[in-house]
């Protein structure tokens, strides 16, 4: 009896299986987070009742249990979850599925044979909540919200030498604000920051799933473009322009217009560093500043 209150109290899920994968018991956990009472599944198959675990990894583990006494674990960072149970309480909805940490091990009986195994189940969605933020934060810019230099240097990086290697195209383009210092001496820092937002979210608009956007420092952003050569980048490069050519910011009242000037290269077999390919887009958008800004322009 006092068992059995543990069993139904405790904060995990417990199940434990015969040998023909029966379930023999399922705890008041179970039954909360899966909504079917342990009267309505004992000595149904589990494969049946969640046929999600009719797959060979699970079932290979079953059988190392009751043949070897072997202890399996189910990390949530290489499965997320052998339960498909909804997340009900988590504000963050990134997770169709609870995130569990799982495990199952042998139950012997008093000749010590091995009758039953058990598995326990842990809610850590919460934890792998927090965990993808802080991954996240790693990667974005704390301003604007799209990605930071870093993460993107990374992205480059890959997408650089994957090109190298399989060959195929990509181009980047780099922009900066026009003027940028002038609106922060007239209307202060906060008013620049609300620009750089602004700019961030017009142009994030404007771009592909595949494509990656990012404050590259200061003022200035860079644009990869995968699978993209240079004339349809060019093409993208004139669409921002517009874009924020024609976009009114209201601050605090104040209607501000800036504008942005753009440099565009193309990852050529020449190209031998990604160095190399940003310095290419970088003497593009010093040619836009020069020749008036305000301009989209590229180095043969």
């Amino acid at each position: 009896m006092i068992l059995q209150q543990i069993f139904d109290a405790i904060n995990l899920g417990i199940v434990i299986l015969d040998r023909d994968l029966k379930i023999k018991e399922w705890n008041r956990w179970m039954e909360i987070h899966s909504g079917t009472a342990a009267d309505a599944i004992k000595d149904t198959s589990i494969l049946e009742v969640f046929p999600n675990l009719n797959n060979p990894k699970f079932i290979r583990s079953c059988k190392s249990v009751f043949t070897f006494g072997n202890f399996c674990f189910f990390s949530q960072k290489l499965h997320q979850y052998l339960f498909p149970f909804k997340t009900k309480s988590y504000s963050d909805t990134r997770f169709e599925f609870m995130q569990q940490s799982c495990a199952m091990g042998p139950l012997r009986d008093e000749n010590n044979n091995i009758k039953y195994l058990f598995v326990y189940v842990q809610d850590v969605t919460e934890v792998a909540i927090y965990e993808n933020k802080l991954v996240e934060m790693n990667m974005r810019d704390g301003l604007t919200g799209i990605y930071n230099r870093r993460f993107l240097e990374t992205i480059l990086k890959n997408e650089f030498n994957r090109h190298k290697r399989y060959g195929g195209i990509f181009s980047i383009i780099m922009f900066d604000i026009d003027y940028f210092k002038k609106v922060n001496d007239t209307y202060g820092h906060q008013c620049g920051d609300f620009i750089l937002k602004s700019i961030s979210s017009r142009t994030s608009s404007l771009i592909r799933n595949i494509d990656y956007l990012a404050r590259y420092g200061g003022e200035e952003f860079c644009c990869l473009l995968p699978e993209t050569g240079i004339q349809p980048a060019i093409s993208v490069a004139e669409r921002f322009r517009t874009a924020i050519f024609e976009q009114e910011n209201n601050y605090d009242g104040n209607i501000i217009k800036v504008t942005i000037s753009l440099g565009v290269a193309e990852f050529r077999d020449e190209i031998e560093s990604v160095n190399m390919l940003i310095k290419k887009a970088d003497e593009a958008l010093y040619k836009a500043k020069k020749e008036g800004r305000n301009k989209v322009m590229v180095m043969e």
